[in-house]
């Protein structure tokens, strides 16, 4: 019998053996592989969930700022229309008061025209008397005239 016969017989065919043995190992190796690209497959997307996670964190970050930012506006605002207001509110004062004071001095201005009607109607009543006086004398000298007569 021949070497190569003699230990394939031993081996029990021991070249399929090891052929099957290779391939074995190489399905292990191949698995090995698989599994540690979907590993790394799996952390990278984890990376991205956390990269996006961070991501909306700074959105909202951004979302608070502006909320914050019109509060401030809207603060100013506030601030601003106060300040008008107020400014509104002074001027309606002094236009009141100088209303109040247009309407004094229209009163005065009507009182002083009353007291000009009034010393009209005296100096009226002073030349009412003077005629009187004139009617009376007149007739004074009628009388005397006819006396003489």
């Amino acid at each position: 019998k021949g070497k190569r016969k003699r230990e394939r017989e031993r081996g029990g065919g021991g070249g399929r053996e090891r052929e099957r043995e290779r391939e074995r190992r190489e399905r292990e190796r191949e698995r090995e592989r698989e599994r540690e690209r979907r590993e790394r497959e799996r952390e990278r997307e984890r990376e991205r969930e956390r990269e996006r996670e961070r991501e909306r964190e700074r959105e909202r970050e951004r979302e608070r700022e502006r909320g914050r930012e019109r509060e401030r506006e809207r603060e100013r605002e506030r601030e601003r229309e106060g300040r008008k207001r107020g400014i509104e509110r002074e001027r309606e004062r002094y236009r009141e008061r100088g209303r109040d004071r247009e309407k004094e001095r229209e009163r005065e201005r009507e009182r002083e025209r009353e007291r000009e009607r009034e010393r009209e109607r005296e100096r009226e009543r002073e030349r009412e008397r003077g005629r009187e006086r004139e009617r009376v004398r007149e007739r004074e000298r009628v009388r005397e005239r006819q006396r003489e007569r």
